[in-house]
């Protein structure tokens, strides 16, 4: 391999007592992608913080997976486009 790269991830969590939202966001070669997932808990449940958050990271990152994937697969469709020229 004769380049190496280093990606940028970062999660922001917010919590209260009820709901936990979570914000990936991802810095690629420039190209910025950020999501967002939350988590409730039911009122009738414990509090258990690890699972809010684990629940509201997983869904950001399956957003933030959708996002550049689109995000890969327009740019192929316009290399594509312009290959086919």
């Amino acid at each position: 391999m004769d380049t190496e790269t280093d990606v940028v991830l970062s999660i922001h969590l917010a919590e209260d007592d009820t709901e936990t939202t979570a914000t990936a966001t991802l810095d690629l070669r420039g190209d910025l992608f950020e999501a967002s997932g939350q988590a409730r808990r039911n009122p009738i449940d414990p509090p258990r913080p690890s699972i809010g958050e684990e629940l509201a990271i997983a869904r950001a990152l399956a957003k933030l997976e959708e996002r550049i994937m689109d995000r890969a697969q327009d740019k192929i469709d316009r290399y594509l486009v312009h290959e086919t020229d």
